[in-house]
């Protein structure tokens, strides 16, 4: 997304005064920069054999609605184009076959009535689209992950109250979604362009290629997982997270494990953006959860070998609950209020 949502935006406006102040953090790796003017809103990147595969978001240049396949030094070498208009494509992932999984889940106003998954094919030229619905009225999400069993993953953007969604069945023409648990983060003072509310929302994730490991980001930071017998849901609902800072990218929307899982890699939204690589080292817990809205719950969607996890910054820091509950309580109801006009208006 170009901007914050509404939703987001109101939650920075009441809560920014109780961020927390920023801190050095090691710089990362400059890995290549995007050239092309097409790509100026990535929202979702995974990595391929060769190089890299990324996706806009909701695009309104005609010419960036497509799957682009970069080399190693960022030059596109390869495009598809979606055979209808994706709606606001946020994620993506890579199978392990090289499928290649776009998450068109991008819905700030709430108002969608299914979201979709674009499948392409390795050497495919045609995405095909499977719709989803979620079982709790419309959300907004920027994150997919997909199990080594290829269970797609979806993570809402809800400020503290993220829930994870798996279809319900087999994916086809349009498919029911599932919550199977809910993802809390814990609270950092990584500073970031959107204050203490871009440490509030989930904005993209990732597996590692082995399947052990799993990654949520926020605007400031990533949390990683052990991903134990295949579990991703387990793992990202009811596991003890790794924090590595991610502060002040410009808006960092992407996240990916390098080929080699030493390193994670992100990149923002803008002009001519650089990936990054932070190296992971030293394996670090992080700060205590934020309070959710609901007890998280977990369940078992995949199998794959557990290995021990890579490591983190150290740079988290505690934030007061009481602090926390108020942020959340006047963001929520500001959120209801803003919702509500939104329907009103659409309705009127």
């Amino acid at each position: 997304m170009r901007r914050l949502s509404g939703t987001v935006a109101v939650t920075a406006v009441l809560v920014a005064a109780m961020a927390g102040p920023a801190y050095a953090a090691a710089a990362p790796e400059r890995v290549c920069r995007v050239g092309d003017g097409r790509l100026n809103e990535i929202s979702g990147m995974a990595t391929t054999e060769n190089g890299f595969v990324v996706v806009n978001d909701g695009a309104d240049d005609p010419a960036g609605r497509r799957i682009f396949f970069l080399d190693g030094r960022c030059k596109v070498v390869r495009t598809v184009a979606y055979p209808s208009r994706p709606r606001d494509t946020e994620d993506l992932a890579l199978g392990a076959d090289g499928t290649v999984w776009v998450a068109d889940i991008g819905d700030n106003s709430a108002v969608r009535e299914t979201v979709g998954l674009w499948r392409l094919a390795p050497g495919g030229r045609k995405p095909e689209l499977f719709r989803l619905r979620y079982p709790d009225g419309a959300h907004d999400a920027e994150a997919l992950l997909l199990s080594p069993d290829g269970t797609p993953v979806i993570v809402t953007k809800t400020p503290l109250g993220a829930g994870a969604y798996v279809p319900a069945g087999p994916l086809k023409k349009t498919t029911a979604l599932k919550r199977a648990g809910d993802v809390r983060l814990p609270m950092t003072t990584t500073s970031n362009p959107f204050s203490l509310a871009g440490r509030l929302v989930i904005t993209g994730g990732a597996v590692s290629r082995d399947g052990t490991r799993a990654v949520l980001r926020t605007y400031a930071d990533a949390f990683e997982f052990d991903v134990r017998d295949g579990d991703v849901v387990a793992a990202i609902t009811g596991g003890e997270p790794r924090q590595t800072a991610l502060p002040d990218e410009p808006q960092g929307e992407s996240i990916a494990y390098s080929r080699d899982g030493d390193a994670l890699l992100t990149i923002s939204e803008g002009a001519k953006p650089e990936i990054l690589r932070y190296r992971l080292t030293n394996p670090a817990p992080a700060s205590e959860p934020a309070p959710a809205s609901a007890s998280p719950s977990t369940q078992a969607v995949n199998s794959a070998p557990a290995t021990a996890a890579a490591p983190v910054s150290e740079s988290s820091a505690r934030v007061p609950v009481g602090i926390v509950i108020t942020g959340a309580v006047l963001a929520l109801t500001a959120v209801g209020v803003l919702i509500a006009r939104r329907r009103s208006r659409g309705t009127g």
